[in-house]
């Protein structure tokens, strides 16, 4: 029988997602989370809920931040492949410390825990707010992302950096994935199209920024979960042909990459709006506000190598997204 594939942030949005996915696909699938309180853990527990009964699946309710949990979790399992998607979300700084513990720490738990259980391959989700202060669109992962403008992306930044010295120095594969403004069934209250779907649906008044006038390269869930599913079985080989005295951001003589999964086709905040409108049946009351420090006015991925090294790059409009998402808000809420 193979090895079981860990998920952690199974019970979070994407992690949800990619476990049921692979459960779906017939791998067995370990699933971690801590249920932190960031949103609504009720979601997290109904998440949770729909993958405990699923064959092949086995839940672990602990927290990566704790060094002993985590070599005790790869202690009772022999993983070969592991999909690492816990985190602290958010650009919104608030508090530093869930991002330096969930962020560095437990990171930092993982890439021991996989360097001593000789991991054949560590997926880790990085985020597309590392391009930060980036002018240059579509951003790519050729270009240099040394201007973070959130603690998050610092942090995430940080992420590529270790991951990139532990396969330097031990030979660890892994892959690092910047997703792109991700939405769909059983998203993250906090993140635009569910915010602005549960309020037009309360007749309850929108924050808008920049009077719309931002753009976001909106990348459905399942697009996403491709992508990873392709990606885990693709370990990265070293490159000797690297040369060190031009250094690229995305290639490395070490076994690690760095992909972009995003839509390629950005989005103005205000046609999303007209779409969250149209499928409820109800118009937005809006209020602008400034653009909130940490945010930029635009994202665009650039996919190129994505499509090259798996055959693939996300396809899901975002109207058909967006009807999908009113349709589980709907039976979710009631």
């Amino acid at each position: 029988m193979s090895s079981p594939i860990l998920v952690t942030g199974a019970a979070g949005f994407i992690g949800f997602h990619v476990a049921k996915r692979l459960l779906d696909d017939g791998h067995q699938v370990v699933g971690v989370d801590s249920f932190t309180p960031y949103y609504d853990i009720a979601l997290k527990e109904a998440r949770f809920a729909g993958l405990t009964p699923r064959n092949g699946f086995c839940a672990e309710r602990l927290d990566l931040a704790d060094p002993q949990a985590t070599r005790d979790l790869f202690g009772r399992h022999r993983f070969e492949r592991v999909i690492h998607l816990a985190a602290q979300p958010g650009v919104r700084f608030v508090d530093p410390t869930p991002y330096v513990t969930s962020n560095m720490v437990a990171f930092t738990n993982m890439l021991e825990a996989c360097r001593y259980g000789e991991i054949k391959h560590l997926v880790y989700a990085s985020s597309s707010s590392v391009y930060g202060a980036n002018r240059k669109l579509p951003f790519s992962e050729h270009d240099s992302t040394d201007h973070p403008v959130s603690l998050y992306a610092a942090t995430k930044k940080a992420n590529e950096m270790m991951a990139h010295s532990y396969a330097h120095l031990f030979g660890l594969p892994a892959t690092g994935l910047r997703f792109f403004t991700v939405y769909g069934p059983w998203g993250r209250p906090d993140m635009a199209v569910y915010k602005f779907t549960r309020e037009i649906a309360e007749g309850r008044p929108i924050e808008v920024a920049n009077a719309g006038k931002v753009w976001r390269d909106f990348t459905y869930v399942d697009d996403i979960v491709e992508g990873i599913v392709r990606l885990v079985h693709k370990e990265p080989a070293a490159d000797p042909a690297w040369d060190a005295t031009h250094p690229d951001p995305a290639t490395s003589a070490a076994p690690h990459r760095v992909y972009n999964i995003g839509n390629d086709r950005p989005e103005e905040l205000n046609r999303l709006i007209a779409i969250i409108e149209e499928a409820v049946g109800r118009k937005a009351q809006r209020i602008d506000k400034p653009l909130p420090p940490g945010d930029v006015l635009e994202t665009r991925a650039d996919v190129t190598d994505l499509r090259r090294d798996v055959g693939f790059a996300p396809t899901t409009s975002l109207e058909e997204g967006v009807r999908r998402f009113v349709e589980w808000y709907r039976g979710y809420h009631g």
